[in-house]
């Protein structure tokens, strides 16, 4: 970092220096301070080779993580740092002087402010090494830095102080930047802010007081095994976050019971077996997102939509949809709407009804937008009695972080990306981890590569690993024509099937559900199909967000809704007038489709599946949803 001439040395390089040289010294610190609390552990403490070889692979996974977020030279890379303490100081050093929003006054700033949050820490620190209580009026707290280890050695205490100081200064200057736009602005901050989560000194053996511990306690096993989990992930390309092998689809997930009725390259189509003796006449047909499993809403029975649904008296069928190859190199949306569309019609043929509830998850639901306004201007709307739109946006104005990638450098990665005609799930699933880097990322490097903990059994980890690939040619039409370009709420802007899109066509009754806290899909943005929109319509606001906020069954008593009678203009005009409901949406959502049909029939014939008057091809969850 250049400081101008006649700056107080207190306040430029020399500081620096003091420091790096106090965390050069935290190195041999670390092994004495184990030498003196286990002197037979200390030497159990991995050999420079052996951290060097942590760090080598955990700085690959890095690279990794930042080649999508920086693709191409179009951002300055952070100078990585090795394991040493005094090196991830320097980088961290060095990355704030090549900020081009932290300029020359903020940087003598940070380092003011530094020298005196370093003597104020220090002074409250006892000679045998214990802090007093009024310690606790200088920390910024950050639950990464939670474990009292954190703050029971002064060195511990100004490691991840000094990185909360700087992380907090770098993203105020973003901020404050002259001359950037919004998306420039977003951009930076977003990249910006994905270099400091992963420099955390939290992630760094030789720099995290709790793992050192863990270290002496195992005799460095911890680390042993972290390796072998890192190098693991690294050749599979995708970060572990549950044990995978407690799970077994069709037995202890998405193991609700149903057949198979019908399929195609790209779906096939699920009908689960009925509970009730009655059900509504008009059938419920599910399309989960392609981006995913479709399991998201079968995870195990507590869990499950689907069942739950199916105990409300419903005829649920579901879309699963193929994870992509080389043979759907030329799938596009045209494709997906033509499927939802056939899914439509075999539902109707199958069952003997005129039409159908509709149920569209995130891409489905934009999809499903599309496939509304095909029908309509086809004339054939009567065949879809309502349709539910779970977190699904159809306008991109206002789409969140995920906009970030679609400019023409992270499109080329894209492209490059994808090879053989498809893009690689493990990708999506990278960003989609990217968006939440502290929760899905490196918290998982701290506690399962350098802590070695047990991964835990949890199903909807599992499913968040159980990436699907997406077609090349759909994938970069969507990120361009509707992130990019927002095409889809221009009347006639796109077709789909040979037929124009106008969205303002739509009366179909609708229900819109968006998160609160979605980041993927924000309720801002998800609000927007209001104005798109020509027929009844119901806006739920759930507590939450993209998945938590969809998927919670009302036994769970968790999270709230809110709802208003009112037609009104704008996400703060609903959220000034609505009221607020404990608990989960699905009671709303189905009083709102029995009030629209509340003809019930028998289940006998064709509400069975699998016999006669509705064959099957193999049972539920079918053949596409294993495929990989």
């Amino acid at each position: 970092m250049a400081l101008g001439e006649g700056e107080n040395s207190e306040t430029g390089q020399d500081v620096a220096d003091i420091f790096t040289e106090m965390l050069r010294m935290q190195g041999e610190a670390a092994r004495q301070m184990m030498a003196g609390f286990a002197p037979e552990a200390a030497k159990s403490l991995p050999d420079k080779a052996a951290i060097d070889d942590f760090g080598a692979a955990l700085l690959a996974a890095q690279k990794n993580w930042f080649d999508m977020v920086l693709p191409g030279e179009k951002q300055a890379r952070p100078p990585l740092p090795d394991a040493h303490p005094s090196a991830w100081f320097d980088a961290m050093h060095k990355l704030a002087a090549t900020m081009p929003a932290f300029d020359l006054d903020a940087q003598q700033a940070m380092w003011r402010d530094g020298l005196e949050l370093w003597r104020n820490i220090l002074g409250h620190y006892t000679e045998q090494g214990g802090a007093d209580a009024q310690i606790e009026a200088l920390w910024r707290n950050d639950r990464r830095f939670a474990d009292p280890a954190w703050r029971a050695e002064p060195v511990f205490a100004l490691i991840h102080q000094t990185y909360l100081l700087m992380t907090e200064r770098i993203t105020a200057a973003i901020e404050r930047a002259e001359g950037l736009d919004d998306f420039e602005r977003e951009q930076m901050s977003f990249a910006t802010q994905a270099m400091l989560d992963a420099m955390s000194p939290a992630n760094f053996p030789l720099m995290n007081p709790v793992v050192l511990e863990r270290t002496i306690a195992t005799q460095g096993e911890n680390l042993v095994k972290g390796l072998e989990r890192l190098t693991h992930d690294l050749e599979a390309g995708q970060l572990t976050h549950t044990d995978t092998s407690t799970f077994t689809i069709g037995e202890n997930i998405a193991a609700t019971p149903g057949k198979v009725i019908y399929e195609t390259e790209l779906f096939q189509l699920i009908h689960y077996t009925p509970t009730t003796e009655k059900v509504l006449e008009t059938p419920l047909l599910i399309f989960p997102p392609w981006i995913n499993r479709f399991y998201i809403l079968d995870l195990n029975p507590k869990k499950s939509f689907v069942r739950w649904a199916l105990e409300q008296g419903l005829s649920v069928l579901l879309v699963s949809w193929r994870s992509a190859d080389a043979s759907l190199a030329d799938i596009t949306m045209d494709d997906y709407v033509r499927a939802q569309i056939e899914a439509i019609e075999v539902t109707r043929e199958r069952l003997k009804v005129s039409d159908v509830h509709t149920v569209g998850y995130c891409v489905a639901g934009t999809t499903l937008a599309a496939t509304l306004a095909v029908l309509a201007r086809r004339g054939e709307a009567d065949k879809v009695a309502s349709a539910t739109f779970l977190t699904a946006q159809v306008d991109f104005e206002h789409a969140g972080v995920l906009k970030l990638f679609v400019d023409e450098e992270n499109l080329d990665f894209i492209r490059k990306a994808s090879t053989c005609g498809y893009f690689d799930g493990r990708y999506m699933a990278a960003t989609f981890n990217l968006l939440r880097g502290t929760d899905l990322i490196w918290n998982y490097v701290v506690n399962y590569y350098l802590l070695a903990e047990d991964y835990p059994a949890f199903d909807l980890l599992y499913w968040n690993g159980d990436v699907t690939n997406l077609p090349a040619k759909w994938h970069e039409a969507y990120l361009t024509n509707l992130y990019r370009d927002n095409l889809l709420v221009v009347p006639d802007a796109l077709t789909a099937d040979g037929t124009p899109i106008d969205l303002t066509r739509i009366t179909t009754p609708a229900y819109v559900q968006a998160g609160r806290e979605d980041h993927i899909a924000p309720p801002e943005s998800v609000f927007e199909i209001t104005r798109h929109l020509s027929g009844p319509l119901r806006f739920v606001l759930a507590g939450s967000g993209h998945i938590a906020g969809v998927v919670n069954p009302p036994a769970a008593g968790k999270y709230q809704h809110w709802t208003c009678p009112d037609r009104v203009d704008s996400l703060d005009q609903f959220v000034a007038k609505a009221s607020e409901t404990k608990g989960s949406w699905w009671p709303d959502w189905f009083a709102w489709i029995e009030q629209l049909r509340p003809e019930e029939v028998k289940v006998k014939g064709a509400r069975k599946p699998g016999g006669k008057a509705n064959p099957a091809i193999e049972d539920a969850p079918g053949r596409y949803v294993r495929q990989r």
